[in-house]
């Protein structure tokens, strides 16, 4: 009788075999070990905002959290939002053993099987998180937004925060939606700027549509051990309370990139380029009828994308997955002041970076140090050269943690699959490349590459495949072509 597959060892193994260190080194282990007060380090001058309703909202297992947020009605009609950033730089000191040691990988890996943080758990679940009813030091970003979705002033600064409710993505959205009821922790003022939040937010999410941003609705999956210790895989879906946060997140990602440059400070940004196969995306447009220019045009393609929802939100999240491969990821890059943006693409922005997940981003944690010497008076503590090399790492590493979420996710998925051989799925193309053509089979989620009648195909064809094979070990999963040459839903 063989031995089961152990999925644990084969997410250690793809985190070694892309250059991560899974494991805490014992000299990180032992400066974590004599850290002894949770709030970190903060000079100068710090606000205490510890009486504001400020709340968390991440997913249920979540417990490294970054950011809480809270919103006021002014006066004027504008509303005031309130985004709490974890004080991590205030207990990883720059150039120490845990700095290093999250610096060398940068992000952390999430595989669904098992988690490797970028910062050992006693920090980033415990004294670098703004956990309920904890007391915490953090970086504020502060955004007042008009009734009409624009920003018409920012700032940040230090403030001493208290997260009075740990909430949680689907509990949140299914109360918004009035499907559900709230933790006793969600007090009436909580109830109330959480309505107001959703207000803001949508109003934010608006205006950036206005202005080209892309409103993708792309599913992710991801591995689930269930109790009989049976793997599958999921589909995570996106709902009100995921779209509320990414939607601050964004504005306050935008208000820090102009708020360090408004104080003549480099920073790293975020970029997405003009998407370089845009000619496959104009192809899959004219295929629904669709014109889109001839050179890369956000703002074409956002009302081309508001138009296939109103048209068939059944299958938008395929078209989706199309547009999300063609147009390509996102990268890090240094930004000097005065120096010429390349911009985000999909958010329609020239000013963006990434500071609200210090816990699981190192470009954050560098963001907050940037910051922080602004605040002080004092000079950048990194070189624009260094800035460079971090920019390029952290991309790097960006990569390398997807391969590995996808090998972990691969490997489960043939676990999973091992029975259905010769069983037909739909699918759709998500890659097209010298090594091969993948797929993505709608239910369940996996993806695989297809070894029979893939001449033809191109990335956003639907085709209808059968499961040839499954291999744990390498995390292979082989389809056959059964319709090649598929095309969209019309």
């Amino acid at each position: 009788m063989s031995q089961p597959f152990d999925l644990r060892a084969a997410a250690h193994q793809a985190m070694l075999t892309n250059g991560f260190i899974p494991d805490i080194p014992a000299d990180v282990a032992a400066e974590v070990a004599r850290v002894a007060e949770p709030n970190g380090s903060v000079s100068g001058n710090i606000q205490d905002l510890r009486d504001l309703p400020w709340s968390s909202i991440d997913n249920d297992s979540s417990r490294d959290l970054d950011q809480l947020e809270v919103a006021e009605k002014l006066a004027d009609g504008t509303v005031r939002v309130r985004v709490a950033i974890a004080n991590v730089d205030g207990t990883v000191h720059q150039g120490s053993a845990t700095d290093r040691f999250a610096s060398a990988n940068s992000t952390s890996v999430y595989t669904g099987i098992v988690t490797y943080p970028m910062l050992p758990d006693r920090l980033s679940t415990d004294l670098t998180s703004l956990g309920q009813d904890d007391d915490r030091a953090s970086v504020v970003i502060e955004f007042v937004v008009a009734p009409d979705g624009n920003v018409t002033s920012r700032n940040v600064y230090m403030a001493r925060v208290k997260n009075h409710a740990k909430l949680a993505y689907n509990n949140v959205g299914a109360w918004l939606d009035g499907t559900a009821t709230l933790p006793e922790s969600a007090t009436q003022a909580i109830q109330d700027q959480l309505r107001l939040q959703n207000t803001v937010a949508q109003t934010l999410r608006a205006l950036r549509a206005s202005n080209g941003a892309l409103d993708l609705e792309t599913l992710e999956a991801q591995s689930v051990v269930q109790p009989d210790q049976t793997v599958d895989v999921e589909l995570v879906h996106k709902g009100r309370a995921s779209r509320l946060i990414e939607d601050f997140m964004i504005t306050a990602n935008v208000a820090m990139a102009e708020f360090l440059d408004q104080h003549n400070s480099s920073t790293i940004r975020r970029v997405v380029r003009s998407p370089e196969r845009w000619n496959r995306i104009v192809a899959l447009a004219a295929k629904l009828g669709a014109a889109l220019p001839a050179e890369p045009d956000s703002a074409a393609l956002a009302a081309f994308l508001v138009k296939r929802h109103d048209a068939d939100s059944d299958h938008f999240a395929d078209l989706s997955l199309a547009v999300v491969k063609l147009i390509g990821p996102g990268e890090y890059a240094a930004h000097a002041p005065g120096q010429a943006d390349t911009g985000h693409f999909a958010l329609a922005t020239h000013n963006y970076t990434h500071s609200t997940a210090p816990n699981r981003r190192f470009a954050d944690l560098v963001t907050q140090r940037l910051l922080k010497a602004v605040l002080a008076g004092k000079p950048a503590p990194y070189t624009n050269d260094e800035l460079v090399t971090v920019a390029a790492h952290c991309t790097e590493r960006e990569s390398a943690g997807r391969k590995v979420e996808r090998q972990v996710r691969k490997d489960a998925a043939a676990v999973s699959m091992s029975g259905r051989i010769g069983d037909s799925f739909d699918a759709i193309v998500t890659g097209v490349n010298p090594n091969g053509t993948y797929v993505r089979v709608i239910n369940p989620p996996i993806e695989g590459r297809v070894m029979r009648g893939e001449q033809g195909l191109d990335v956003g064809d639907k085709v209808r495949v059968q499961l040839l094979s499954t291999d744990p070990k390498r995390g292979f999963i082989d389809f056959g072509a059964e319709h090649p040459g598929g095309a969209p839903h019309p």
